[in-house]
């Protein structure tokens, strides 16, 4: 996958309480310069239809429900979603290789699946808290060896914090998609991220896909945010 077929790089987090803002903001954004992603609050909220109206207003959806259930009900959940038309959908790499195949042999089963990628340690724990949850080395070992287990199990990438990615980078093949939250411009609040970096630094670690939330959506000017953005990454 080139540079270009990966564009654009920027997937926006849409995260709000009633869907009338999230419209609203949408109205706002260019699909050309940026891609939305649908967490498990609006999508509890609003359901699949919400889902399907994003995609017939031409942005690519990352639908971030993070499956983590036995094999079968995940390869079932997983091709519900696809049914959704989105373009890039996850499950947990803690769920093991037979989940993890198994949704993928699934979709494989589509004329036109989505990008299936993997979660390994959410970027808002910390070492204290991985180790509480009864993982045993450092963050950026634990995501290596998750991101090994899921492209030997067939995932197209992972979803790793951009402290990571070129770890990562380094373990995995070329064409393994590295999907960044924590990403956050350099005047931009930390929010609930703790392993963050900026988008410039992150892309530059190996990133190949950018979330980020609030610094757009909360700003007084979304799409000049997100331009402001493009702008920063273009000049590096």
């Amino acid at each position: 996958m080139t540079i270009m077929e990966k564009a654009p790089r920027i997937i926006v987090a849409l995260d709000f309480p009633s869907a009338e803002p999230a419209f609203e903001l949408v109205a706002a954004l260019d699909p050309t310069l940026c891609r939305l992603k649908v967490g498990k609050e609006m999508f509890t909220r609003f359901g699949p239809s919400f889902v399907e109206t994003l995609v017939t207003k031409g942005f690519d959806v990352f639908l971030d429900l993070k499956f983590h259930d036995i094999p079968n009900t995940v390869a079932a959940a997983c091709a519900a979603a696809a049914d959704l038309g989105v373009w890039m959908i996850n499950l947990h790499a803690s769920g093991g290789r037979r989940m993890m195949e198994g949704a993928r042999d699934r979709l494989e089963r589509l004329p036109q699946r989505p990008l299936l990628v993997a979660v390994t340690i959410l970027t808002s724990l910390e070492q204290e808290d991985i180790a509480e949850a009864g993982f045993t080395g450092t963050p950026v070992a634990n995501v290596v060896r998750l991101a090994r287990l899921a492209e030997r199990s067939g995932m197209d990438g992972i979803v790793c914090s951009p402290l990571e990615a070129a770890d990562v980078r380094a373990a995995v093949s070329p064409g393994f998609l590295l999907v960044t939250p924590g990403v956050r411009p350099g005047q931009a609040a930390l929010n609930d991220q703790r392993r963050i970096m900026t988008p410039s630094d992150a892309l530059n670690s190996g990133a190949d896909y950018l979330v980020i939330g609030r610094p757009i959506t909360a700003a007084p000017d979304p799409l000049q945010s997100l331009q402001d953005i493009l702008t920063e990454i273009r000049a590096d």
